[in-house]
């Protein structure tokens, strides 16, 4: 059975129920299908950001999206994984949350957790696109390459950094910067299909 199909469902009206959900719950489910209401519905429902706030302060994160009908869509959060990165705008709601003495100890524990093991600032790069060093020595060989990749947008950019860096194995990043390459200098983003 699918990781997805093992979880139950929650529907939440209010930040609030789902904060009560979240700290009922969060230290032992593997994870929920959060229910939302589309805001042209008029029903009451958590709002998307409300309910990533929400899952920062306990030290969980949102992934996959699912439609369900003409007014709902789910998603699912889950614990995050200790090596999981952060993005900027996460980074930026933990320091709203903070200051608003919103994070709990396990939200907290996860932050510590991330700084210690390199997770918090595993996306900084990329954020400011900085570009690794070995991409950039294979672009800078290949002048139609690196002026299209140059010009791609910096959204794609960041994907295509992202992709890269995301690789578990070497040979996976070199196959991903080879692909880099031979796209980039069609004037092609290598994500696009």
């Amino acid at each position: 059975m699918a990781f997805d199909n093992k979880l139950e469902t929650f529907q939440a009206t209010t930040r609030q129920e789902w904060r009560e959900w979240l700290s009922k719950n969060h230290r032992n489910a593997i994870g929920i299908w959060l229910i939302y209401y589309k805001v042209k519905s008029g029903k009451p429902s958590v709002k998307y950001s409300e309910a990533v706030k929400e899952a920062l302060c306990f030290g969980w994160i949102d992934s996959k999206v699912k439609s369900l009908d003409e007014e709902r869509y789910m998603q699912i959060f889950t614990p995050r994984k200790p090596l999981s990165v952060w993005s900027k705008l996460n980074k930026q709601y933990i320091e709203e949350l903070i200051e608003q003495g919103l994070m709990t100890p396990a939200g907290m524990e996860k932050i510590a957790a991330a700084k210690q093991n390199g997770s918090w600032n595993k996306l900084d790069a990329i954020e400011e696109l900085i570009i690794p060093a070995d991409l950039k020595q294979v672009l800078e060989a290949n002048e139609t390459a690196n002026k299209y990749f140059e010009a791609f947008s910096n959204s794609s950019k960041k994907n295509i950094l992202f992709w890269i860096e995301s690789a578990k194995r070497p040979e996976t990043r070199l196959r991903r910067i080879e692909q880099t390459i031979s796209s980039a200098a069609q004037n092609k983003n290598p994500l696009v299909r």
